[in-house]
C-alpha cells in the first residue's frame, strides 16, 4: 500500500495560471498548508495550488495511485479489488452513451484505467479501446478486453503523435479525467479532432457549485489537492467546452453517482470527521457490501464539434 506523494517546496508551483482564461490572480477559498483552493478573480474557474512537479504528477499515476492507504486524500485504497462496482457504475453512465449515439460503433475511452468502462460498454455492443497513463492499468485493461492493441499507454496527444488509434471514433468518453490534466482545454480539443462527423463526447467531472460541495467545504471529498487540479461547475464547464471547440448536447447530476463498498463509506466518512470513522466502524464486516451512492455533486457531460 502507498501514501500520498510529498510535495517537495522547492520544486511546489505556485504560479498556476487560470486554465480558462490565462490570469494568475486569485481569492483564496478554502486552506489546509500548503496547499489552498483558490477562485479565478477573472472567469472563477475553481482549481488548487500549489502544484506538484511535472515528472512527480505523472508518476504518481502509475502504480502506486491504484492501491493506496490514504485514499480519502490520494487515490484509490484498491481499484482492481473493486472491479465488480466499477463495472456496474460504467453500466449506468454506458445508458446515457447509448442514448445519445447508439451503438455500433468504434468508442475510445481516455484514461481507461484497467478498462472497466470498457467492459460496460463493450457489452453494449460498441467497439472498445483505450488510452492510459498508468502502464500497469493499460495492461490490465488489454487483458480484460482480450486485445492488448486496443488499449495504449500514455496521454492522449503522446498516442496521437504516435499515430496508434488507427482511425477516429463515434465516441470519446472521459470519466473522471478532466480535473485531473494540466490542460484540459488541449485535452478535450485532441479529442474532439478524433470524432468522426455525428461523433459525441462524454466526460464526467465534479461539480464544485453543487449544493453537497458547498455544504462540505473543504471536507468535500473531492478536494483531493495532488491529483484533482481544476474544479468546474457548470458555468465554467461550458467556457471549457467552447474553448476547446465543443458545444453543449446534455449535462446532468443523474448515473453521476457510484456503486460503492460500505467500506468505502467508512474511510470516507473521516475525511468529514475522525469521529464518524470510528462511529462506523462496528460495520466493518460489512464493508464488501455495496449500495449506490449520488449526492449529485458530479455532473455527466455530452457534447459534440461546435456546428455538427
Amino acid at each position: 500500500m502507498a501514501s500520498a506523494p510529498t510535495l517537495d517546496p522547492a520544486k511546489a508551483r505556485w504560479d498556476i495560471a487560470c486554465a480558462l482564461c490565462g490570469r494568475t490572480d486569485h481569492a483564496v477559498m478554502h486552506e489546509k498548508a500548503p496547499f489552498r483552493i483558490v477562485r479565478c478573480a477573472g472567469c472563477r474557474l475553481v482549481y488548487t495550488v500549489p502544484r506538484l512537479a511535472p515528472e512527480a504528477l505523472r508518476a504518481m499515476y502509475q502504480v502506486d495511485y491504484w492501491k493506496s492507504d490514504a485514499a480519502k486524500d490520494f487515490g484509490y485504497t484498491d481499484y482492481v479489488a473493486d472491479a465488480e462496482l466499477y463495472v456496474r457504475t460504467f453500466r449506468l453512465r454506458g445508458e446515457l452513451v447509448a442514448r445519445h449515439r447508439p451503438p455500433p460503433g468504434r468508442l475510445l475511452d481516455v484514461g481507461c484505467a484497467a478498462g472497466f468502462a470498457l467492459t460496460a460498454l463493450a457489452e453494449r455492443g460498441y467497439s472498445v479501446h483505450g488510452v492510459e497513463l498508468s502502464a500497469e492499468m493499460a495492461a490490465l485493461a488489454g487483458r480484460r478486453i482480450g486485445d492488448a492493441t486496443r488499449v495504449h499507454c500514455g496521454t492522449l496527444e503522446e498516442v496521437v503523435e504516435r499515430g496508434l488509434l488507427g482511425g477516429r471514433f463515434d465516441v470519446i468518453t472521459l470519466f473522471d479525467v478532466v480535473e485531473h490534466v494540466e490542460d484540459p482545454v488541449a485535452l478535450l480539443a485532441t479529442a474532439r479532432e478524433l470524432l468522426t462527423p455525428g461523433g459525441i463526447l462524454v466526460f464526467e467531472t465534479q461539480n464544485v457549485a453543487s449544493p453537497f460541495a458547498r455544504l462540505m467545504g473543504l471536507s468535500w471529498q473531492h478536494f483531493k489537492f495532488q491529483e484533482h487540479l481544476w474544479h468546474f461547475d457548470p458555468t465554467t464547464m461550458r467556457r471549457l467546452l467552447d474553448q476547446a471547440g465543443l458545444e453543449l448536447v446534455h449535462w446532468s447530476p443523474r448515473r453521476g453517482g457510484k456503486h460503492v463498498s460500505v467500506g468505502f463509506l467508512i474511510e470516507r466518512a473521516g475525511r468529514i470527521h475522525p469521529l464518524l470513522s470510528r462511529l462506523l466502524a462496528p460495520l466493518k464486516p460489512l464493508a464488501r457490501r455495496s449500495l449506490y451512492l449520488n449526492v449529485f455533486d458530479e455532473m455527466l457531460v455530452v457534447a459534440r464539434p461546435k456546428g455538427s
